[in-house]
């Protein structure tokens, strides 16, 4: 099995977007939400390349991020970022999902 880079990108998106809220905003609490997820997305990433079985930390990352960011841009309205990660979130939560029923077979 090859290397997951579309969770590795995921993982990159999510922490570059914690760094601009930072530099942005002066958001610390972006900065460290948003490495923090990374972090453990690209970890995720790091064992789906190795075994498709061990999806468990990048589903619940993933849905962690899809509740989150959902619950904000619906209370905010606002596209970026909470839409934009919300949404992406989501199609990660579905490819695992995907992918859980993929392997088992």
């Amino acid at each position: 099995m090859g290397a997951d880079w579309l969770a590795y990108g995921y993982g990159a998106l999510v922490t570059s977007g914690g760094i601009i809220g930072y530099a942005k905003a002066g958001s610390t609490a972006s900065l460290g939400m948003g490495i923090l997820f990374g972090a453990i997305i690209a970890y995720g990433a790091y064992q789906t390349s190795h075994n498709a079985n061990n999806y468990l930390v990048g589903l619940g990352a993933s849905a962690v991020l899809a509740g989150v960011m959902g619950n904000r841009f619906y209370h905010s309205g606002k596209f970026m970022p909470a839409g934009l990660v919300a949404i992406v979130s989501a199609a990660m939560v579905m490819r695992y999902v995907v992918r859980s029923f993929a392997v088992k077979q």
